[in-house]
């Protein structure tokens, strides 16, 4: 890790909220649709997740307490589109029984408790790694705790402030003891990070266009060789 003052986190955001504007994350109509969403995206992209999420509901299963009464094999078919259907369905089912038998179907009950405490539970659910606690935490239970996925490894990677080796937990911590705790930038910082990384920073970058360009270490190297303006 390379020590980067506070400062260079907010001129960072600032960069790329100026340049795409709010992002109004997470997609999902309810909370209850943003869990599922966030347990059906491992490994896959957002369409699969829409359909696997239509599917559900005209099905009539956005429901927690449907689903924990449904059978996993019936969730599976449903949730097909999403790949790693099978899987998935006991993951998804593993945290409606946590959430209906552990929290009483109470949404107050991860609220009420230290953030670092509630993510423990989160954890504790057979199924569930870092990102999609704080997912779930960040986007439907509106706890301060911010989201690391790939995308953000290699934003700043390249823009020379983290290891490529850097632990999910080495990252989140770095952005949390660097910004104010505050849901909403969490919440935001995140989707303009997904943004910059499909539109910017791909596996091939394209640099031009950038908002981080003129900073990034990756895009001055670039631009200085002439590779892509």
């Amino acid at each position: 890790m390379h020590t980067v003052r506070p400062q260079e986190f907010y001129s960072i955001y600032r960069k790329m909220f100026s340049h795409f504007g709010p992002q109004g994350w997470w997609p999902g109509r309810t909370k209850t649709e943003i869990i599922i969403g966030a347990i059906l995206t491992q490994n896959t992209n957002w369409q699969n997740v829409e359909k696997a999420l239509a599917n559900l509901r005209k099905a009539k299963l956005l429901n927690f307490k449907k689903l924990h009464r449904t059978d996993d094999v019936v969730i599976a078919r449903h949730i097909r589109p999403a790949g790693y259907f099978n899987v998935k369905a006991r993951r998804l089912k593993n945290f409606v029984r946590f959430f209906v038998e552990g929290m009483n179907s109470d949404w107050r009950a991860l609220r009420s408790i230290p953030v670092e405490e509630a993510r423990e539970k989160v954890l504790s659910v057979n199924g569930v790694g870092p990102e999609t606690a704080d997912s779930i935490l960040l986007y439907a239970f509106d706890r301060p705790t911010f989201v690391v996925d790939a995308y953000t490894k290699r934003i700043f990677h390249r823009y020379g402030v983290i290891e490529s080796e850097a632990s999910y937990d080495q990252v989140r911590l770095l952005f949390m003891d660097r910004l104010t705790e505050d849901v909403r930038l969490y919440n935001e910082y995140h989707a303009l990070i997904v943004r910059l990384a499909k539109e910017h920073c791909r596996a091939r970058p394209v640099c031009a266009g950038c908002p981080l360009k003129d900073s990034c270490r990756t895009g001055l190297r670039n631009f200085f060789a002439g590779s892509n303006g």
